[in-house]
């Protein structure tokens, strides 16, 4: 466990007058098969006097069905859920040996049970045209089936600049492609008819997305979201044998992770609307509120201690540096940290090479951005290193050097 939040979720509807309400069907308690675990939940519904019956669609998804017996004039649904947000690897899976390379074939009785997600609408010419120049950029002999989905996700996340609409309804692949923009929703269903038409079976997803600020900004690329956030959200899940529905979300462009929670998986998107029901002809005011908080965080590497923590340590750190002073005590310090790379983890140089391509240029550039945090006005020195038995030449060393009192 590292962090657990708690999600806050309320839809609100006020009428304008008493009217009468139709059963409604709620989609908002994570599937069972979220991996993200739900620590607790709950659903809460105003007005006090209806009546609940739980049941599961024929996909499967839990759904909360309710009946009011009275007229009424608000109608309130909240949920409440806590989340722990262990890192979730989305490649931690197997393949069957048949899937590991795509193109594959589905067995006989996989197909059979797959066949509401391998069917895919008419195609126009604008999907058309999108498939023809993805697989001549993407499939090749011997393409990994997991390189293959994320080739194609980030190709689509390319190709569609995201958008926040509040239009009801989805978008039709032809019209996504031809806007070249689109919603969550959007994308998430021109990926399903994209990848049925690859022949991989495909189903939509709606559920809820939570982000949570990163403790270290990223070296590379973008460092996410600066506020912590929640909100729904929709993606795709295809489904690969051994490895069972692989979430991708055209949206990022990347596998879904621990912040996916799964709540509707269906082969078409209006089976997936969160909530669905009608009343009789009124004026509505509609409000939409949702929250993430922090609740619990376990130290990690990223982020070992807290504040608190930091002003104990630098001040138990004194009175240690005050004893040794007073008891004339002198010692040095050293350490050696293995490095390893951000973008060549298996390259020779970062796991069994002394020397490498790329080390003494990385080197360098981390002691300039040491030399401007820690040593201001120093030295950098760039000499011999060890040399140890064996070697035909001394290893390589950059050295730094300041004043304590900052004076260059």
């Amino acid at each position: 466990m590292a962090i657990r939040v708690a999600l806050h979720h309320k839809t609100s509807y006020q009428f304008d007058r008493l009217v009468n309400i139709s059963p409604h069907e709620v989609r908002l308690k994570p599937a069972a098969h979220a991996r993200t675990p739900i620590l607790s939940y709950s659903l809460t519904v105003s007005p006090e006097k209806h009546f609940i019956n739980w049941q599961q669609d024929p996909y499967g998804n839990y759904i909360a069905r309710y009946v009011f017996p009275e007229k009424i004039r608000a109608l309130d649904f909240t949920v409440d859920l806590v989340a722990d947000m262990t890192v979730i690897n989305p490649f931690d899976f197997f393949v069957e040996k048949y899937a590991e390379f795509y193109p594959f074939q589905y067995t006989e009785q996989q197909a059979y049970e797959l066949s509401a997600y391998l069917k895919p609408d008419p195609m126009g010419k604008m999907l058309n045209h999108w498939l023809e120049d993805a697989k001549k950029a993407i499939v090749q002999p011997n393409l990994g089936i997991a390189n293959f989905l994320v080739a194609i996700n980030q190709r689509l996340q390319q190709d569609i600049g995201y958008l926040v609409r509040m239009e009801p309804g989805v978008q039709t692949p032809e019209e996504t492609l031809t806007k070249r923009t689109g919603s969550c929703r959007d994308s998430a269903w021109l990926l399903v008819q994209i990848m049925r038409n690859l022949g991989l079976a495909a189903r939509f997803v709606s559920g809820y997305l939570i982000q949570l600020t990163a403790d270290i900004k990223a070296l590379d690329g973008p460092s996410g979201t600066t506020v912590d956030f929640t909100d729904l959200h929709a993606w795709t899940e295809v489904y690969i044998p051994g490895a069972g529905w692989i979430g991708m979300d055209p949206t990022s462009g990347l596998l879904t992770g621990e912040g996916h929670i799964p709540l509707a998986c269906t082969a078409v998107p209006s089976s997936a609307a969160p909530i669905t029901g009608f009343t009789d002809v009124c004026e509505v005011q509609f409000v939409h509120k949702m929250s993430v908080t922090r609740i619990h965080e376990d130290p990690r590497v990223t982020k070992p201690y807290s504040e608190e923590d930091w002003l104990k340590i630098d001040k138990l750190g004194n009175k240690v540096d005050a004893d040794l002073k007073k008891q004339d005590v002198r010692l040095t310090q050293g350490g050696e940290p293995t490095f390893v790379s951000i973008d060549d983890m298996e390259g020779a140089e970062w796991n069994t090479l002394a020397h490498g391509d790329k080390k003494r240029e990385l080197a360098g550039k981390l002691a300039i951005k040491l030399k401007a945090h820690f040593a201001n006005g120093g030295m950098l020195h760039y000499g011999q290193g060890k040399w140890y038995p064996g070697e035909p030449l001394p290893r390589w060393a950059i050295n730094m050097f300041w004043r304590v009192d900052g004076k260059p």
